[in-house]
């Protein structure tokens, strides 16, 4: 009978020891995640700080070639400063989303366009111009133009440009933009514009 019990005993310590030591192991796992989750935290505290106003201002667009059908556009936009990256000591990346609405025309067919998406602009310390990408999906209020029809009423905008900083507070630019429907439907035409820009900088 006592080496019953001593057995039932032994089992027990055992048992229990083995669970202390996943209780130890599950502790030290939570702790890890929870130190994890606030550096990551603190590290997304001091990007959000540099979240602001960037710009705002004026676009124009005209038809880059033959094909591209005597499109115009015009609108006004909204750019948002997101995470900036450090290249280097002088070099630096930062991210955007922007939003725009305006119009989109040819030869008497007018459309509303609306645009929101990322960009990034790299620059350089105490330079005044700077290269930028952005990708835009779009949505325009009619597709059937005159002579062309776009497929559908959602788009995708691509575009690269160069921004020149004239002052502190203004800037003027000139990017090359390309609009389709990506393919989601046929006919899928596309088509190019030169557009030059002046904003204002917060």
């Amino acid at each position: 009978m006592k080496f019953g019990i001593q057995r039932v005993r032994s089992f027990f310590i055992t048992y229990a020891g083995g669970g202390y030591r996943r209780s130890f192991l599950q502790l030290r796992y939570l702790n890890n995640l929870i130190m994890l989750a606030l550096e990551s935290l603190l590290a997304f505290s001091a990007a959000a700080q540099e979240f602001q106003f960037h710009s705002a201002g004026a676009r124009i667009g005209f038809a880059a070639e033959s094909t591209s059908n005597h499109f115009l556009q015009t609108e006004g936009f909204v750019d948002y400063n997101l995470w900036r990256w450090n290249l280097s000591e002088n070099w630096r990346l930062q991210s955007r989303v922007g939003i725009s609405a305006g119009w989109l025309g040819q030869r008497g067919d007018n459309s509303f366009i609306g645009t929101l998406g990322p960009s990034f602009e790299i620059s350089r310390t105490a330079f005044p111009i700077s290269l930028e990408c952005g990708f835009n999906p779009t949505y325009i209020s009619r597709y059937h133009f005159s002579s062309t029809d776009l497929g559908a009423n959602v788009q995708f905008t691509s575009h690269i440009g160069l921004y020149w900083d004239v002052t502190s507070r203004w800037r003027i630019g000139y990017r090359f933009q390309h609009m389709s429907n990506a393919g989601i439907r046929e006919p899928n035409p596309g088509f190019n514009l030169h557009v030059l820009s002046v904003g204002c900088l917060f």
